[in-house]
């Protein structure tokens, strides 16, 4: 293979993995955790966070606070499986690309 193919195909590939990380990023992953449902997007920003208030009372902020931080970080984690299975095809076994 010549210098110029090569160069295409790496052109091509870079587009190809720029296409899949921009649908990553308009996706929307949610984590939930009891009564707490936090939403994320691709670029890992926090979109929303939605308690089902019936279950809450006065003293249970404490708990209530772990229960966001255990639904953030499941909704974030499903953005990092979601960003390693559709890249890594790009990456072939180079984690943390993206």
């Amino acid at each position: 293979m010549n210098i110029q193919a090569m160069m295409k195909q790496a052109q091509k590939l870079q587009k190809d993995m720029m296409e899949e990380k921009e649908k990553i990023d308009k996706m929307e992953f949610e984590g939930t955790s009891s009564f707490v449902t936090v939403k994320a997007n691709g670029k890992k920003e926090i979109l929303s966070v939605k308690i089902e208030q019936d279950s809450l009372e006065k003293d249970d902020i404490e708990m209530l606070e772990d229960m966001i931080l255990v639904a953030t970080n499941e909704a974030l984690k499903k953005v990092d499986d979601t960003t390693e299975q559709k890249m890594g095809k790009y990456t072939q076994g180079l984690p943390g690309l993206f």
